[in-house]
């Protein structure tokens, strides 16, 4: 299967998220380049991108003497350590958590407010039960609530804790406040593309990752990165898409769980040899 197109934006975002978080961390645009370089990017796009993720905030640049270097905004990082728990999660929901409401009403002259929160709910994987009244996993009431208290948005919403007691087929009614089928086949387009690697990469790297970038070579190094920041890349959309549902109210065959325990598995092999290639690029 075709890897899908992805964007020179979305690639630089993983490799911040990834390599240059911290306070303080600044990295070159040359170093940005020969990153994406190694995956096919070109450098005018590489530039192009910056500029944009620095125009919406995402990036702001530093100076480090006659070197212009771009560090990740405050505000970003914070929602990156936030989106580490949901990415690198392996523990799916217990059904016996119950579920919460969100109802939430938004005057008509604040109607952009309004898109905002949809999208927060969305986010945080919250399904729409009709206008106004929104569900989700217990689990995710706390990181919902927090988001809107930084966003202002906390003032148009209510929240509620419960169980579902109504008769009738729970898991059918499920199926209407999420688009559950859809995201299957994001899933099993996912394990098209990487269920293979899971294989050959066992192979090449072994069972210890760690000894395996001590013993690698500077070409196994470039191939892990060049399989690992895209898959990541990819990966990290679905948290977003997915409202961690507990198994029991999920379609059959669902392919979310296989789909997870592939990227980790691929992340545990990879990700110490992609390091190590990102590494000496930065030195």
């Amino acid at each position: 299967m075709t890897e899908p197109a992805i964007r020179h934006h979305q690639l630089i975002i993983t490799l911040y998220g990834l390599y240059c978080r911290g306070a303080g961390q600044a990295m070159p645009v040359s170093v940005l380049i020969d990153m994406l370089g190694d995956l096919g990017y070109d450098h005018s796009g590489v530039r192009s991108a910056v500029s944009r993720l620095k125009a919406k905030g995402v990036l702001k640049s530093v100076k480090d003497g006659n070197v212009a270097k771009y560090e990740l905004s405050s505000t970003v990082a914070d929602l990156f350590l936030e989106g580490d728990e949901r990415i690198f999660s392996a523990e799916p929901t217990n059904a016996t958590d119950g579920w919460v409401l969100a109802i939430f009403s938004v005057p008509e002259a604040l109607r952009n407010r309004r898109h905002q929160l949809r999208t927060v709910l969305s986010g945080f994987g919250f399904g729409s039960m009709t206008s106004g009244v929104w569900v989700a996993p217990a689990s995710a009431l706390e990181r919902t609530k927090e988001r809107l208290r930084t966003l202002r948005l906390d003032q148009f919403v209510d929240f509620f804790k419960g169980d579902h007691v109504a008769d009738g087929d729970l898991p059918a009614k499920v199926a209407q406040w999420w688009h559950l089928a859809s995201l299957d086949e994001q899933f099993a387009e996912f394990l098209d593309l990487y269920a293979g690697d899971v294989v050959k990469w066992t192979a090449k790297v072994g069972a210890d990752p760690q000894r395996a970038v001590a013993e690698s070579t500077a070409e196994l190094r470039r191939d892990a990165f060049r399989c690992y920041i895209p898959m990541l890349t990819i990966w990290r959309r679905f948290p977003y898409k997915d409202p961690g549902l507990a198994p029991e109210y999920l379609p059959k065959d669902w392919k979310g769980q296989e789909a997870r325990a592939t990227f980790l598995e691929i992340h545990r092999l990879l990700a110490p040899l992609a390091a190590a290639h990102a590494r000496a690029l930065m030195t």
